[in-house]
């Protein structure tokens, strides 16, 4: 494939909805349902859907993979203490099940879920590597 400025729109679109959902997850992550983590399935649930969807739609590994770091960035700074000290993303017991934490969790799965996104074979490539 060429250079086309559509291509590159697209993974500026893909990093700025990157941004928006690890944001947005990075929030909802530890909201729990008495002692089932509701917050950190959904958010991951959506974030291998966006994946998943951005890569289908585009047909371009190079688009979810800036989706990709458009997560992984938001996660990162969102991770950190703000101005006033406080933390989105705490660590220690405060939010832990089982002894594992849920923000550690979700650091380590949101870079993974990526991962393995973007390496994933093409759909039409497995096809027509059958035929022969």
């Amino acid at each position: 494939m060429g250079f086309s400025w559509s291509r590159v729109i697209s993974w500026v679109v893909a990093l700025a909805v990157g941004l928006v959902y690890g944001a947005a997850g990075t929030i909802a992550h530890a909201y729990r349902l008495g002692a089932l983590p509701v917050g950190l399935l959904l958010a991951l649930l959506g974030v291998v859907a966006l994946l998943v969807a951005v890569r289908t739609l585009t047909h371009d590994r190079w688009a979810a993979l800036a989706c990709g770091l458009g997560l992984v960035l938001a996660t990162w700074v969102f991770s950190g203490s703000g101005p006033g000290g406080s933390v989105i993303v705490p660590s220690g017991k405060l939010d832990a099940l089982a002894g594992v934490n849920l923000g550690i969790v979700w650091a380590v799965l949101v870079p993974l879920a990526a991962a393995i996104v973007v390496v994933w074979p093409a759909r039409s490539a497995v096809r027509s590597g059958a035929d022969n």
